[in-house]
């Protein structure tokens, strides 16, 4: 009898020594292409204390070989990468045995740890043989050799715990895992992939992704996004919540009415599982910047990075890497991309959109306000940046960058001009276009805007595009995570600054407290803001954002400008500012 998920999770338990200076943290199975490599499998992530790190990779490789050589596993592969205080160690595995390859990784890391501190492990003989019990109970031919067979036709598998599914959308098919049909009854002639381009970066993700699908739409094709608030297909959301990660990937790709996507993709994701898909058509990195370091092994932005690049070993062989040439990290990271990249900068001078344009590579820039876009042979002039509506005429640079990073992609994914002047320019920031992202509201005569920014790069940036907005007076609302340290929340605070407030709405957030007193962390931001110069007259808390929100609208008068950064209770804030009217 075939054991269930549930009992495949809990069907061995590998001890490892009980030692400070080795530290198993994390094990998991490998679904998809993700930080390490392109490959199925399990990774572990371990902490290191007092042993050089090169010592550990050496001998994980040698003790990693001996198990999966144990096994029966020899034409698998043993990878090991270093970060600051420890080591992801991965194996690669089939697709039908990867819950037994997180056990034969904790095998390797069992004989690892016990040879580098000189103790005497378990019968080596015993741990294999229960092994290979649990792979024989896991063991699925049918679905390995539907996975073998789909990769030799270059059609998208899509597997997870219930279900897989050979390519995309409407040229799709889904079945139970354990009720695979047939070679000969495959409709093999039916099956493939979609135009589907993957977006991740620190920033400016959800907003690209709303964008792309919107120019799909005014080429009248069916398109359909994931990301952290829902996954939607044309106008109808199949479920709320966050699924930037391969789930909800897998959730929109198996709808048969598809036929465009654009998917979210975030760090925690690509880290815990990798990414679900190895035929996309286009991958968009927007920007790196320091956010959620210190999980998996990624504590620095370089690392981040490299997680983020994983987008690109999702491509086809002709698949295209649309990337940020005014981000440094994302610069340095694509001159080493294996797959064709298309540039996009602010700057026409900038030095890859030369090399591009020099090379008949692909590029786009801004000049003189207008946005160019370069197709190896011939440049064009698409639209002025002030003609899309979430640019604020022009001011806000960063959703610029969006506007071309969009743009890129379209042209990656095949879309008419007539559809991404369309789409570009009927796209606005409104909740029902792009919620939590810029929004503009007219209240009493005065400007309001509602964004979701929430870390240092993307709080800065609306706050300068905003500054630069003409008005009487400025009102700004915040609240920050109490996860978030001293410092990161003084710099949030900095940060929002740049909006050159006259007064200042502190707001608690008590659903992300996250460790900290009430009161404490609107504390430090009252003592960032004073740090800054601030009369502790402008200065006001409240509550929560609802009531900050209701402090800012009481005092607004026409030729006003306000700011609200929401994190939580968005809905009521929205609600709030329209009634205000």
């Amino acid at each position: 009898m075939v054991l269930t998920v549930d009992e495949l999770e809990t069907a061995l338990s590998i001890s490892a020594p009980d030692d400070a200076r080795l530290v198993l943290d994390d094990s998991r199975r490998l679904t998809g292409p993700g930080l390490l490599w392109r490959h199925y499998g399990a990774i572990l992530d371990v902490f290191v204390d007092g042993i050089e790190l090169d010592k550990v990779e050496t001998v994980w490789a040698v003790e990693a070989r001996a198990v999966l050589d144990d096994v029966g596993w020899q034409a698998e592969s043993v990878i090991a990468r270093q970060f600051e205080n420890g080591l992801n160690l991965a194996v690669s595995a089939p697709i039908d045995q990867l819950y037994s390859a997180i056990f034969i990784t904790q095998i390797a890391w069992h004989f690892t740890a016990h040879r580098l501190l000189g103790t005497v492990p378990d019968d080596r003989a015993a741990l294999i043989a229960d092994v290979m019990s649990v792979m024989r109970e896991e063991a699925n031919p049918e679905l390995l050799a539907l996975q073998q067979e789909a990769e030799k036709r270059a059609i998208d598998f899509l597997s997870d715990d219930d279900f897989v599914s050979l390519g995309h959308g409407i040229g799709s098919e889904t079945w139970p895992v354990r009720e695979l049909p047939a070679f000969d009854d495959i409709p093999w002639d039916r099956l493939h992939n979609l135009p589907v381009a993957l977006i991740t970066g620190t920033n400016g993700k959800s907003t690209s992704v709303r964008l792309s699908a919107a120019i799909g739409e005014a080429e009248g094709i069916v398109s359909g996004t994931t990301s952290t608030d829902y996954v939607k297909i044309g106008d109808d959301i199949l479920d709320y919540g966050d699924y930037s990660g391969p789930g909800g990937a897998r959730m929109l790709l198996r709808d048969k009415r598809l036929q465009l996507a654009f998917l979210e993709v975030a760090r925690g994701g690509i880290l815990r599982r990798g990414l679900p898909l190895r035929q996309a058509q286009a991958a968009l990195v927007t920007n790196i910047a320091a956010d959620h370091l210190g999980q998996y092994g990624v504590n620095t932005v370089e690392a981040l990075a490299d997680a983020k690049f994983a987008v690109a070993r999702t491509l086809a062989t002709d698949g295209i890497l649309v990337l940020n040439a005014d981000d440094p990290l994302v610069v340095n990271n694509g001159r080493k991309a294996e797959r064709q990249v298309c540039w996009f900068s602010l700057d026409p001078d900038t030095p890859e959109v030369v090399a591009a344009r020099a090379s008949g590579g692909l590029c786009c820039w801004l000049k003189d306000g207008m946005i160019h876009y370069f197709d190896g042979a011939q440049t064009s002039e698409v639209l002025a940046a002030a003609d899309a509506p979430i640019t604020m005429d022009g001011l806000a640079q960063f959703n610029i960058r969006n506007v071309m990073g969009a743009l890129c992609l379209a042209k990656a994914l095949g879309l008419s001009d007539a559809a991404i002047l369309g789409g570009l320019t009927r796209f606005e920031s409104k909740p029902e276009d792009n919620p939590g992202r810029c929004n503009e509201f007219d209240a009493k005569g005065a400007r309001v805007f509602v964004d979701f920014a929430h870390n240092p790069h993307s709080v800065e940036a609306v706050s300068e595009a905003l500054a630069h907005v003409p008005a009487k007076r400025k009102f700004l609302l915040l609240g920050h995570a109490g996860d978030r340290s001293d410092t990161d929340i003084a710099d949030l605070t900095n940060s929002a600054l740049a909006f050159e407030p006259d007064r200042v709405v502190i707001v608690e957030l008590e659903y992300y407290l996250r460790g900290r007193e009430l009161g404490e962390t609107s504390n430090l931001i009252e003592k960032a803001c004073l740090s800054n110069g601030l009369d502790p007259a402008v200065i006001r808390k409240a509550a929560s954002p609802p009531a900050g929100t209701a402090l800012i609208l009481e005092d607004l008068q026409p030729g006003d400008l306000a700011l609200l950064l929401v994190l939580d209770e968005r809905d009521a804030v929205f609600e709030m500012i329209r009634a205000a009217g």
